[in-house]
């Protein structure tokens, strides 16, 4: 599979596949292809060193600023139902010290929006990255304090892991979280229920999980994101694992050459059902 065409090749795919997205998400995106591409070059400046040393490939073209959000009608979601080719690129357990700021330079590099999954703790002890998340266009999720499992929790313990949790991501970055991820993925009915009724938070899973726990290694990890990917897909990745970041970039390139396109998870949401 070619992974690096010229980059005439280049331009002329991206200024056809935003078209396309534009034909399909006109309820979702505004403005033209042009200005769509002209922000995506001022966002991504990198010096001809850093240009050079990048993998060549297709930008995202869609412009997070212009699409609506919404925390949806359901409980919970581990994928929304629509034929667009959009998908939300998630990364749990963070931010971490190196890895985070590095792949906050990746996602940059290709104008790429995801939401972050954060752990009170670490929130806590990195908010210097946890305001670089926000103010690059990421969107902030809770993911408690101590990383527990929910369904062993009482009721009263899982409001304290939650409530704690979002209290430190808006003393951090001034934002409130608006949706929730259980730890493990393990939650009940009953949980994801009055956790949207007292928090408003959906309770957010996924549909591609590429077990990057595990230490599988980079080129797996990789190919297991890209195989799973299916439109409307949330993506499962952890940031705190160096191998991780590094598939990154052949993972991100490779969906974006399949024509897919990376949204927020409550942009991702706000397409429920359309399309």
């Amino acid at each position: 599979m070619r992974l690096h065409p010229t980059v005439t090749v280049l331009k002329t795919r991206a200024h056809s596949l935003a078209a396309a997205l534009f034909a399909l998400a006109l309820p979702f995106l505004a403005g033209s292809c042009a200005n769509q591409k002209k922000k995506g070059m001022k966002d991504t400046e990198v010096s001809a060193t850093q240009e050079n040393a990048r993998p060549q490939g297709p930008w995202n073209a869609v412009d997070g600023n212009r699409l609506p959000t919404s925390v949806g009608t359901k409980d919970s979601y581990s994928k929304v139902n629509t034929s667009m080719p959009f998908v939300a690129l998630t990364f749990d357990d963070g931010p971490h010290a190196t890895n985070t700021p590095r792949l906050l330079d990746i996602l940059k590099s290709r104008n790429v929006k995801a939401t972050f999954y954060v752990v009170a703790t670490n929130t806590r002890r990195y908010p210097e990255i946890m305001r670089r998340i926000v103010a690059e266009g990421h969107e902030i999720g809770n993911h408690t304090v101590t990383h527990g499992n929910l369904t062993k929790m009482s009721e009263s313990e899982v409001r304290k892991e939650l409530s704690a949790s979002h209290e430190a991501i808006v003393a951090a970055t001034g934002v409130a979280p608006r949706t929730m991820r259980p730890p493990y993925g393990a939650i009940t009915s009953s949980q994801k229920s009055w956790i949207r009724r007292e928090f408003g938070y959906p309770s957010i899973l996924w549909s591609v999980d590429p077990e990057d726990w595990k230490k599988p290694g980079a080129s797996i990890v990789a190919n297991r994101l890209v195989s799973g990917a299916r439109p409307g897909g949330i993506l499962l990745v952890h940031d705190i694992h160096s191998a991780s970041i590094d598939a990154m970039p052949s993972a991100i390139d490779q969906l974006l050459a399949k024509g897919f396109q990376f949204v927020t998870v409550t942009q991702l949401i706000a397409m429920d059902g359309k399309g």
